[in-house]
């Protein structure tokens, strides 16, 4: 168990190279991947989210601990071939159409993947559609739309707008954010939620599951 505290706190201080280091060390001692996960990873990352709320630190070191984790993650997939691990919720996002920004979509990804759930990131620029092709295929919980340009925002109302058309909104919720969004404009397009942060994110992410 030392191995998964020691996990935990570096993940946390977002030491990437100590947190691969204690992961291999874990899976060679037989330490079970999913408790890895379910017991390092996903504590740490709830840390992070209570430590960022309570503003004890800030996104630099949010991003720090979630691409150590991330890190990490990546190399406990392959011991994960042929094992069933429930995830806690399905997520599909992406930053939408005309917008190509990525750092805090990226960032929510990644919390949200420390967090337990499985999330399919379509990437940047993502047509409407695409979105509607993507809760067609992969069934999730909640979509969540990004945008930093204000330009971009008008993308949101038409992606739920086409959920609308698709008869596809009752088998989904979603939730929005970005530097130009407001939980007035979430309210006027018809999202589940408003997220102002990663952090935020990933609370509003358990509510949305129930």
């Amino acid at each position: 168990m030392d191995h998964i505290n020691r996990i935990k706190q570096t993940t946390i201080a977002g030491n990437m190279p100590q947190v691969i280091e204690l992961t291999d060390l874990a899976l060679k001692a037989g330490v079970n991947p999913e408790t890895v996960i379910q017991q390092g990873f996903i504590p740490a990352m709830e840390v992070v989210g209570d430590k960022f709320a309570r503003s004890e630190i800030y996104v630099p070191e949010m991003l720090l601990a979630a691409r150590a984790m991330k890190a990490a993650l990546d190399r406990i997939k392959p011991f994960l071939v042929g094992t069933e691990i429930n995830p806690l919720g399905k997520a599909i996002i992406g930053t939408v159409q005309g917008d190509m920004h990525d750092i805090g979509k990226n960032l929510v990804a990644m919390m949200l993947e420390g967090s337990g759930f499985e999330v399919i990131d379509l990437g940047v620029d993502v047509p409407p559609d695409d979105f509607i092709d993507a809760v067609r295929n992969h069934n999730p919980d909640f979509i969540g739309l990004s945008a930093l340009l204000t330009t971009t925002m008008n993308s949101m109302e038409e992606t739920i707008r086409k959920l609308v058309e698709a008869d596809l909104r009752d088998r989904v919720k979603v939730m929005i954010g970005g530097a130009p969004v407001s939980r007035l404009f979430a309210e006027e397009i018809g999202a589940d939620e408003y997220a102002a942060n990663a952090g935020e994110a990933v609370q509003l992410a358990k509510k949305l599951i129930g």
